[in-house]
């Protein structure tokens, strides 16, 4: 035991001696009157007591190397040097957030250029008591527009840095999407295959998967778009018969729009779609549903469905609209409500989402369609459930595409995808959104080596949700569904309000 206590006494001192000789002096520095450019941009933000570290690159992409000091205002202090990137240890990052919980840490970064070294002016970064969930969960695709590639559905750990593959298409030929948790609890789930093996799966409590077939006669097509009920009993989808056409011009290069969608309601206890011809007009486009705080309400999006023969999809514009909903009888109401009239104001509403305290719904404003994930105008707004009121959610949006998004489980934090970063690729942004609907800067998810991580990973972040724990999810089990010729079909009923 000695011996071994004297080796590992030997190694300890031999790396303490190694990155005291990789670390330089900050001498001489030139005092600059400007806070540093760096990438991401984290100078302002709001982040969560349990985020991984924000380390950082200098945006100057010629400085030789990069020294950043950060304090507490309530003690503790953090230092990390490198030539490419500012890379904090983890476990001190977390005991200084902690320790400096509802207060402001402060950022002086040196950078090294041919001329020297330059000291900024600090920064701060307000650590809010208020925590993220354990991770977000996402499918990584290449930006194509007919053909899939490598892609797969992973989970993040958002206090690390720690990523991991749910199921990737290698393991079988075709397309994964649509994945879905109850409330960020991935003990119920959905996940969505096109392609020669289609099928949705599903998974409740924990239990392994079954593969679904959601075609039905009396139905369009196979269910996508899922929101699940809070109660875990339905699942909320649209049938959409899509398509997408190529612009010549014009700074929205790709479009994708319905030709027809309907609404209905999966009851996953008695497996049956709930169908209501409020819900699937021929003169309406229905889509995006999801499920009130409360689950009594269904939230959509619709749309005045074109003329047999047009092509003007840029008078396409979707209200956001509210319709009853019964738990208890598993019926769907007999009216249906404008809640936000978009079309009026020529605009078009997509991706509705309410958060989970029942206060606000975060949706996305483009100037036409339902896919504003192409469309370089579209922003976040905010609607205060209790006074009716929308706003721009200033602290979120950016020059370029901020389209889908989802609550954290207190209702507090936002995950937004963005284009921000280069006009082309979608990466995952957090906001934090207080009681009152204030919204601060948002921050980009943090990598160990920022620019080397997002520059080398030509991948867009596509429908990022949170999880409150790790999906457990088994994607042998999985895989072997998928390939296997079974498919359970769903029943279908009437469900309107008498």
């Amino acid at each position: 035991m000695r011996r071994l206590s004297t080796i590992s006494y030997t190694l300890f001192v031999s790396m303490a001696f190694l990155l005291m000789a990789c670390t330089e002096t900050v001498s001489d520095a030139r005092q600059e009157n400007a806070q540093p450019r760096i990438y991401p941009d984290y100078t302002g933000v709001t982040v969560p007591v349990n985020i991984a570290p924000l380390c950082f690159n200098m945006a100057d992409e010629t400085a030789l190397r990069i020294d950043a000091i950060i304090t507490g205002s309530h003690g503790g202090s953090l230092h990390a040097q490198g030539e490419e990137s500012a890379d904090f240890d983890i476990d001190e990052w977390h005991t200084l957030l902690a320790q400096n919980s509802g207060e402001s840490l402060s950022v002086v970064v040196s950078a090294k250029y041919e001329d020297g070294w330059h000291t900024y002016k600090p920064f701060s970064i307000y650590v809010s008591p208020d925590s993220i969930d354990y991770g977000l969960c996402y499918r990584l695709i290449e930006p194509g527009y007919e053909v899939w590639s490598k892609m797969g559905i992973y989970e993040r750990d958002l206090s690390s840095f720690e990523e991991r593959p749910l199921i990737e298409n290698t393991q079988f030929e075709g397309c994964v999407n649509c994945h879905s948790f109850n409330r960020a609890d991935p003990k119920d789930m959905s996940l969505h295959i096109r392609g020669p093996h289609g099928a949705t799966l599903l998974r409740k409590d924990y239990g392994p998967v079954t593969a679904y077939n959601t075609k039905t006669d009396r139905t369009l097509g196979l269910c996508v778009y899922p929101y699940w009920h809070p109660s875990g009993r339905y699942i909320a989808y649209s049938t959409n018969t899509t398509n997408q056409l190529f612009h010549s011009a014009g700074k929205n290069r790709v479009e994708v729009f319905d030709t027809a969608s309907d609404l209905q309601v999966y009851d996953v206890e008695k497996n049956e779609l709930l169908l209501s011809p409020l819900l699937k007009q021929d003169s309406v486009y229905e889509t995006y549903p999801v499920f009130s705080a409360d689950g009594r309400s269904l939230y959509f999006c619709a749309a005045r469905a074109l003329p047999e023969g047009s092509h003007q999809l840029d008078s396409i514009r979707y209200n956001l609209c509210r319709i009853d909903f019964d738990p208890e009888t598993g019926t769907i109401g007999d009216h249906i409500e404008t809640v936000v009239d978009a079309a009026s104001q020529q605009k078009s509403v997509s991706f509705p989402r309410p958060s989970y305290d029942g206060r606000f719904l975060c949706y996305t404003l483009s100037d036409y369609g339902q896919f504003s994930i192409w469309h370089h105008e579209a922003d976040l707004w905010l609607l205060d459930l209790a006074t009716g009121q929308s706003r721009p959610m200033e602290g979120a949006n950016s020059e370029d595409t901020e389209s889908f998004h989802n609550w954290s489980t207190n209702s507090r934090w936002l995950v937004v995808s963005s284009r921000r970063d280069d006009g082309l690729f979608t990466r995952p942004y957090f906001c934090h959104v207080d009681t009152d609907g204030k919204v601060t800067k948002a921050f980009m998810l943090p990598q160990r080596n920022p620019r080397q991580f997002y520059r080398g990973r030509f991948m867009s972040f596509n429908v990022p949700d949170f999880i409150t724990a790790p999906t457990r999810f088994d994607s042998h089990q999985a895989a072997k569904a998928i390939n296997d010729a079974y498919r359970k079909n769903f029943g279908v009923r009437e469900s309107t309000t008498p």
